[in-house]
């Protein structure tokens, strides 16, 4: 019997899908310049021709990645939350909490922050990214009260930031890694 449309299309989304999360997982791994549509087509499972079906380039592909690894709520989420009239520590141990939450509930999660990590090093201007700005004007915060170790609050920031990133990037590359915790996160910062 032959498919109805619906089941044509609802075919071609699920192939679309597949693409993204399995390529978005590759490009984690491998970055933008070291990934091949043949070697990823592999990946995948299916022929080179099946992605150019559904994505023109490899840098449309990847656009349609970087997308879905936008931070935009994050970040809304981290300014709010600096905004707040609570101390810094009780900030920063809010951000672990939810950093370390989303590692254990979404694989997604690990593949969205080295994607983002991987665009932020390709950035002539590293500390300019707004999680980065955020997490410093915290850190200030913190250090005026005194909670917050002392120190330049961009390498501070780059210090929480990167072990987010090196636990996010285990967990792509080893499996059943050891999940990194709100306290050792909260570590690095307290004074």
């Amino acid at each position: 019997m032959p498919k109805t449309e619906e089941q044509c299309k609802q075919m071609r989304e699920d192939m679309k899908s597949k693409i993204l999360k399995m390529s978005s997982v590759y490009f984690a791994k491998n970055g933008f310049g070291d990934t091949k549509i043949g070697d990823l087509a592999k990946h995948i499972g299916i022929g080179q021709g099946t992605i150019y079906l559904y994505f023109k380039s490899k840098e449309e592909l990847f656009e349609e990645i970087r997308k879905a690894a936008d931070n935009e709520e994050e970040v809304s989420k981290l300014k709010m939350l600096s905004k707040l009239p609570i101390p810094a520590k009780t900030k920063i141990n809010k951000i672990s909490e939810e950093i370390v939450k989303r590692l254990s509930d979404d694989a997604e999660y690990a593949v969205k922050i080295t994607i983002r990590t991987q665009l932020m090093l390709e950035n002539e201007d590293l500390y300019s990214d707004r999680v980065y700005k955020v997490l410093e004007t915290i850190i200030k915060q913190g250090q005026k009260e005194k909670s917050i170790v002392k120190g330049d609050p961009t390498y501070l920031a780059d210090l929480y930031w990167g072990t987010v990133f090196l636990s996010a990037l285990k967990m792509l590359y080893i499996n059943e890694c050891k999940l990194i915790t709100k306290e050792t996160l909260n570590r690095l910062l307290e004074a």
